[in-house]
């Protein structure tokens, strides 16, 4: 299936080509189950300095706590006035309360239970975890859990200007392991497949090669239905910069970038995304 141009025109929208599902060309051959293997190999070789996502930077407020389980360790992050990011274990050292379901006071958190006040310094048996705050996400760093050589800060992929773009932040739960949704990403070929809902004519054009490919990373040409037959013509290229986080990025087209960042919350990933506006 050929799709329309995907060159920038005053509005984006093309009509697709007509497709019906069950015609479509089998992909089961070309998603080598080595190449996406390979990819995903790669991936969680890279380092990420014990960083995980927390929340979005709008979750996390200067008026209440925001609680969330990170890869089995419940924490619990806040504001000081200043706007910087604090978080810490989600349980209060006096006798285990939830410190979400406390307060902020003055930049200091509030346990609810005996009224036990904690600020960013911590205190003998509570000590915060880092944090960091892209603008987009708050990140916290847990080196018992990650294992890894720590990190000043986060690896943060290359994002549209902040003042042209739109960022939209969206927490989804589901049985998996966090590796099994980046390996989800990493195979482009299921999606007019899987999601023909939203895909059409998806083509990959170009797959990583050898043991250190440089780019790592893989092409497609496809189209993004909006309504009916039609849709916008992309060509998307996705990258792995760390282990967590998978980049879908427009390289041709009216729209931007995309980035996933499934993070592990017992068993919750996270999915995650940026664009600029056409």
């Amino acid at each position: 299936m050929t799709l329309p141009d995907p060159e920038p025109r005053r509005l984006p929208l093309r009509r697709m080509p007509r497709s019906v599902w069950a015609r479509q060309h089998p992909t089961w051959r070309e998603a080598s189950p080595s190449v996406i293997g390979g990819a995903l190999k790669r991936a969680l070789a890279r380092p990420s300095g014990n960083w995980f996502v927390l929340a979005a930077s709008s979750e996390v407020r200067t008026d209440r706590p925001f609680g969330r389980v990170v890869s089995g360790t419940e924490l619990v992050a806040w504001r000081t006035p200043d706007g910087a990011v604090h978080a810490g274990p989600g349980a209060c050292p006096h006798l285990g309360a939830p410190l979400c379901r406390g307060a902020v006071t003055e930049g200091n958190l509030v346990c609810r239970w005996h009224g036990l006040s904690l600020g960013p310094g911590g205190m003998p048996g509570w000590s915060p975890f880092p944090a960091h705050d892209d603008g987009v996400l708050v990140w916290v760093r847990l080196d018992g859990c990650g294992g890894e050589e720590p990190t000043e800060a986060p690896v943060v992929p290359e994002r549209p200007r902040a003042d042209a773009s739109i960022a939209a932040v969206e927490s989804l739960a589901g049985r998996c392991e966090p590796e099994d949704v980046v390996a989800n990403r990493l195979d482009p070929w299921h999606g007019s497949w899987f999601h023909p809902y939203s895909f059409v004519g998806l083509t990959v054009t170009e797959v990583p090669q050898g043991p250190n490919p440089d780019p790592d990373r893989l092409v497609a040409d496809v189209g993004f239905r909006v309504a009916g037959r039609w849709g916008v013509p992309v060509r998307a290229e996705f990258t792995c910069p760390e282990p967590r986080t998978v980049v879908m990025r427009i390289i041709e087209g009216r729209a931007r970038a995309a980035w996933w960042r499934p993070t592990p919350r017992r068993w919750a990933p996270t999915a995650t995304g940026s664009r600029a506006p056409p």
